[in-house]
């Protein structure tokens, strides 16, 4: 390839990049605040976790997404009561929906600003509270979202 075929790729290639990066960072602030439309209970159950590794759930199936439900004694109106609590302690948490025996949050990153929906429904004839914890965009949250709800645990125990 000669130098002026070299030297015209090279600018395209870098106006492509630049345009993709922009379109791209125009776009991440709507994936980052809009919630998706998948959120809440059907009927009795929380939606699947996508195939990316960046979900954990208790109602899922599958190895790579599954984690143990939250567990009380009493009512369960109480613990999830005891889980917003603790949630309103934690920087970067918005409560943005509550309803009997159902809570969702947001958690916001520092950094990146990135969110992450968490979801706890009350089972209150089995002791549990299942979850759901998804990152909004990536593939991958490096165990984010387990080691938050392993934490979440941890807490919920502690009282």
């Amino acid at each position: 390839m000669c130098y002026a075929r070299k030297k015209k790729f090279r600018i395209v290639l870098g106006i492509t990049a630049t345009v993709g990066i922009f379109l791209m960072w125009v776009r991440l602030p709507d994936m980052r605040t809009r919630p998706p439309l998948n959120l809440g209970v059907q009927e009795g159950q929380l939606s699947v976790c996508p195939d990316s590794p960046n979900c954990v759930s208790s109602q899922a199936t599958d190895q790579r997404h599954a984690i143990a439900p939250l567990l009380f004694s009493g009512d369960g109106q109480a613990a999830l009561a005891k889980i917003q609590k603790i949630l309103q302690g934690w920087p970067g948490v918005k409560i943005t929906s509550q309803a009997s025996g159902y809570l969702r949050a947001e958690f916001t990153s520092t950094l990146f600003r990135f969110v992450d929906d968490v979801e706890f429904v009350v089972v209150p004839n089995e002791g549990v509270i299942h979850f759901r914890s998804c990152s909004r965009v990536g593939y991958s949250d490096l165990g984010a979202n387990r080691r938050r709800m392993e934490s979440l645990r941890k807490k919920l125990n502690a009282l």
